[in-house]
């Protein structure tokens, strides 16, 4: 044990579960056409969030230790702006909403149901929008 671990505590994570998210990476213009497709059968969700923002870093670590949806249920989409901008223009194009980041889209029937962005992702009751 270090004298920084004995100070500030253990950085093991023995006996910790580490949560798995099922993100889905949202990387090109053509799954836009998937998950509109999807979204008749199963919702799905977009996530857009901004590597270098510490807000978005702060709202998806909070939306991702919520988040109790399964991979049954909802399809979670991933789309790192920076490195897919075209993604994310064309994403606000297909689905109707103004760019923000972070961001979240939620599909239904092909449409955007519902969306919010900063702190109010975090405020919306996903389950009675799923």
């Amino acid at each position: 044990m270090g004298l920084f671990s004995g100070l500030f505590g253990s950085s093991s994570n023995e006996g910790k579960e580490e949560k798995v998210f099922p993100w889905i990476p949202l990387t090109s213009i053509e799954q836009l056409a998937e998950i509109e497709e999807k979204s008749k059968t199963k919702p799905q969700l977009i996530f857009k969030h901004s590597t270098t923002c510490g807000i978005s870093r702060m709202v998806i670590r909070t939306f991702t230790d919520t988040f109790d949806s399964t991979p049954e249920e909802v399809d979670v989409y991933y789309l790192d702006l920076h490195s897919y901008r075209d993604v994310s223009n064309e994403t606000g194009y297909k689905f109707q909403v103004f760019h923000q980041s972070p961001q979240l889209l939620i599909i239904k029937n092909g449409i955007t149901v519902a969306h919010a962005s900063h702190g109010s992702i975090n405020d919306m009751n996903l389950s009675d929008l799923l």
